[in-house]
C-alpha cells in the first residue's frame, strides 16, 4: 500500500516538473510535493535556471512548518546538495526536519550523483529511490543525455506523403511554394515542440526552397538558437532566419561569406558534419536539438547514430515522385491522429 501511494505523489511530481518544459535550461525538470497523512499539504516545481527549486517552493507552500518533520517529501530526481545560485536542497530538507523523502530517480550529474542520498540517509532519514523511475528519467531525457553522452538530446522530424516522399521534385522549378502535407493543428504542434528545444537544426536547402523562420509563433517560449548547414554558405542574404529574432549559426566551409548576424563555424574536413555540430551544441551547453530537414541532413544523423527521438507525420497524398524520405527503426512510443496527417514518435533503441 505504502508504494502505491508513492507512486500516486510521485506522478503529481511529474505533472508538477512538466510545467516547466523548455524553460528551465540548464536545469533539469523538477516537481516535488510533500503530505501528511495521505493528503498533499504543499507542492512546487522549478520554474527557471537562478530561481528556487522544486523543494524549495514545496517547502514554502506548507502552512505550519511544524508539521514537516511528520511529512513525506516527494521529488522526481535527486535533490541538490551543492551550492550555486540557490542554496542545497539537502540542507533545506534536513533544516525542517522531514524525516522521510521519495526520489524518482539518481541525479547521475558530477554534482550530485547519489552524495544527496547518502547525505539524507546518514542524517538518519529515511530515503526510498527509483519511484517511477523510467518515467523520471524519461521527462529528464534531454538533461540525462547531454550529462552522461555528452551530447544534446537529438529530435528528427519530418513530414511525408502516403508513398514516402519529403518533398515533391523543385529541380525545374525551384521556386515552388512548398508541398504542405500537414494542416494547422500540426504546425501549431511543431512550434510546441520547437518552444521545448535548445537548438534547431535545418539545411540551406531548406532555407533556400521553403525560406522558414524556425522560430516559435504559434506557441509560447524562446525561440530555439538556429543551425544552418551550408558547405558553400550561399545563402540569400534576405533569408527569413536572417530577419527574425534570434541567432544563428552556419556551420559552412566558405567561411567567407557574406551571412548577416550569424556566427559562422569553418566545417573540419570531409566527415560527417554531425559529429562535429554536436561538438560545437555540447560545449555550448546545448541539452537538445530538433533537425527539421531536409532529407540530406536528417539522413547525416541518422548514418551517424546522433538520433534519439523522430516525429513523423504521414500525409495523405501521394507524390509519386520527389525527394524520398529518411527512413527509421525504432520503438514506436506514441501515435496520433489528426484531420490530414497521422503522426508517430520513434524511440531509437540503439542511442
Amino acid at each position: 500500500m505504502h508504494q502505491d501511494r508513492d507512486i500516486i505523489f510521485m506522478r503529481r511530481c511529474l505533472e508538477l516538473a512538466d510545467k516547466a518544459e523548455g524553460r528551465t535550461y540548464p536545469n533539469p525538470l523538477v516537481g516535488s510535493v510533500i503530505v501528511l497523512d495521505d493528503v498533499i499539504i504543499g507542492e512546487g516545481y522549478h520554474l527557471r535556471a537562478g530561481e528556487p527549486h522544486a523543494e524549495a517552493k514545496a517547502v514554502s507552500s506548507v502552512a505550519n512548518k511544524k508539521t514537516l518533520k511528520s511529512a513525506t517529501l516527494y521529488v522526481n530526481l535527486e535533490p541538490c546538495c551543492h551550492r550555486g545560485r540557490t542554496p542545497p536542497c539537502t540542507d533545506l530538507i534536513l533544516s525542517h526536519g522531514i524525516k522521510r523523502v521519495v526520489i524518482g530517480t539518481n541525479d547521475t550529474s558530477e554534482k550530485v550523483n547519489g552524495r544527496s542520498i547518502a547525505l539524507l540517509r546518514d542524517a538518519g532519514c529515511e530515503v526510498i529511490t527509483g519511484v517511477l523511475e523510467e518515467d523520471c528519467r524519461w521527462l529528464n531525457r534531454r538533461f540525462f543525455t547531454f550529462i552522461e553522452k555528452k551530447r544534446p538530446y537529438i529530435i528528427l522530424k519530418w513530414a511525408q506523403s502516403v508513398d514516402e516522399y519529403i518533398d515533391i521534385s523543385r529541380e525545374k522549378d525551384p521556386a515552388q511554394n512548398p508541398a504542405w502535407i500537414t494542416g494547422n493543428p500540426e504546425r501549431v504542434l511543431v512550434h510546441r515542440w520547437r518552444a521545448a528545444e535548445q537548438a534547431i537544426l535545418a539545411g540551406a536547402g531548406t532555407i533556400r526552397a521553403d525560406d522558414p523562420r524556425l522560430n516559435v509563433r504559434y506557441w509560447t517560449g524562446n525561440n530555439p538558437l538556429r543551425i544552418i548547414l551550408s558547405s558553400s554558405g550561399s545563402i540569400r542574404k534576405d533569408s527569413s532566419v536572417f530577419r527574425t529574432n534570434g541567432t544563428n549559426v552556419v556551420f559552412t566551409h566558405n567561411i567567407e561569406a557574406d551571412l548577416p548576424d550569424a556566427e559562422k563555424v569553418k566545417l573540419n574536413g570531409n566527415g560527417n558534419p554531425a559529429f562535429q555540430i554536436m561538438e560545437y551544441l555540447y560545449n555550448a551547453g546545448i541539452q537538445s536539438l530538433i533537425v527539421e530537414g531536409g532529407a540530406s541532413v536528417i539522413n547525416l544523423f541518422i548514418s551517424a547514430g546522433l538520433w534519439d527521438e523522430a516525429r513523423i507525420f504521414t500525409g495523405m497524398k501521394n507524390f509519386k515522385s520527389g525527394v524520398k524520405a529518411p527512413a527509421v527503426t525504432g520503438k514506436k512510443y506514441s501515435s496520433t491522429a489528426f484531420t490530414l496527417s497521422y503522426l508517430e514518435m520513434i524511440k531509437n533503441i540503439k542511442s
